[in-house]
């Protein structure tokens, strides 16, 4: 065994000759007394934060006994020394270090994938491995794993590559996205505290940043590890191929929702019609795809691409007032004017339907059997829905016509059967 690795063998014989004398039970007191305290402040930390859960109070609260026990804990160091042996509150510091380093992590994930159900579970394996490496470092065996591990090489193009440094990699590219996440999650909730910007604006703002935010990471966390950036020419070669033959729709799409998102031509909130039978509320505007969602329920999901290379029909552009109408034959010996009346009445009484611009009565063929009319009003709420409004003002007008008389005429064919003498 070199010099080098005797301290971490030292401290445990140190520790193994505390637990032989009574300084064992007094740094066990220490700890628990430390540990006891800790765990009354953040009780009482996490009811405090109760309201204060959409910032930082969450955060707060999960990392307030790590922290706070390791703050007490080093506090006692100093002031036990004089007096007895402190092995053990030595060993407790980097235990609620990691910790603590473990529930910060874990936290940035739940509140960057708040909808991912296996973070419960990612959070174990983590606590594992750190408190894992950590075990091996205080019993002297990191230097023969981390030595182990660099004997595994192999060859990237001109660069050399250990196990060591891919596994260095990945822990080094794991942190530094959770923190660019994390940062990407402070802009994202700033952002939206910006009423006054404009939703699109704001969500091209929010997507902007997290993938800037995660390209910089995975460059700094690789240049950190040392692995050459033109190590990975293949790669981005084979990427640039593949954009170029299999996913260029793809691509495609991604620029799409981009231009969609900054020419504002599609907002949320506005009545899309594409083709003849999607339409629907725009709900979602992703950088793939787009969700119309249908009075009835019915949500499509529509890709980007199909803004920008067809006729899409934006009821609600600049405005959102929305014309509606329905039609209606009346007998020939009908009184028009009552009819226009009554049709007016049945529009006006309908709270949805607007005062100005005001509805009107259109005289729109004289048919076989009928005189046909057109009553068109306004609204301007459509994403409430249109049929529903449409059906409402049809059945006050049903009503008026039974009321005052008014005979909606409908098709009669006389057959006479000849037969020969």
């Amino acid at each position: 065994m070199n010099h080098h690795n005797a301290p971490a063998l030292n401290s445990l014989r140190d520790l193994w000759a505390d637990v032989q004398t009574l300084d064992f039970i007094w740094q066990l007191a220490a700890l628990a007394v430390c540990l006891g305290l800790a765990l009354l402040f953040a009780r009482w930390w996490q009811r405090r934060q109760v309201e204060n859960v959409g910032r930082f109070g969450q955060a707060s609260a999960r990392l307030a006994f790590p922290l706070f026990g390791l703050l007490l804990v080093g506090v006692a160091l100093p002031l036990l020394t004089p007096f007895i042996s402190i092995n053990l509150l030595r060993l407790a510091l980097p235990l609620l270090a990691s910790m603590a380093l473990v529930r910060a992590v874990v936290f940035v994930l739940r509140h960057t994938f708040p909808k991912a159900v296996w973070l419960s579970a990612w959070e174990r394996i983590i606590a594992t491995l750190v408190w894992g490496w950590l075990a091996l470092y205080i019993a002297d065996l990191a230097p023969y794993a981390i030595k182990a591990l660099e004997g595994v090489e192999f060859a990237v193009g001109a660069q050399r590559i250990n196990l060591w440094m891919i596994l260095h990699g990945v822990v080094t590219v794991f942190l530094t996205l959770v923190v660019a996440l994390w940062i990407a999650g402070l802009i994202e909730r700033r952002l939206l505290r910006v009423t006054h910007l404009d939703p699109n604006l704001r969500i091209v703002g929010i997507r902007f940043a997290k993938a800037a935010l995660t390209l910089l990471a995975i460059m700094v966390s690789l240049s950190l590890v040392g692995i050459d950036m033109t190590a990975l020419s293949v790669f981005t070669g084979a990427l640039g191929v593949g954009l170029g033959f299999g996913l260029q729709k793809i691509a495609s799409n991604y620029v799409s929702g981009f231009i969609i998102l900054l020419d504002r031509s599609i907002r949320i909130g506005n009545i899309i019609q594409v083709g003849a039978d999607v339409t629907g509320e725009v709900s979602q505007i992703t950088t793939r795809y787009t969700v119309l969602r249908h009075p009835g329920g019915i949500e499509f999901i529509v890709p980007n691409e199909t803004f920008i290379s067809s006729t899409v029909q934006n009821q609600t552009y600049t405005n959102t007032r929305l014309r509606l109408a329905t039609s209606i034959g009346v007998a020939y010996d009908s009184d028009l004017d009552l009819v226009r009346q009554l049709l007016l009445e049945a529009a006006r009484a309908q709270p949805r339907v607007l005062a100005e611009p005001p509805p009107g009565v259109a005289l729109t063929q004289f048919a076989e059997s009928s005189i046909n009319l057109e009553l068109g009003f306004w609204i301007a709420d459509p994403e409430a829905g249109k049929g529903n409004v449409v059906s409402a003002v049809n059945f006050a007008i049903w009503r008026a016509f039974k009321a005052h008389g008014v005979e909606i005429p409908f098709p009669q064919r006389e057959v006479r059967i000849l037969h020969d003498a």
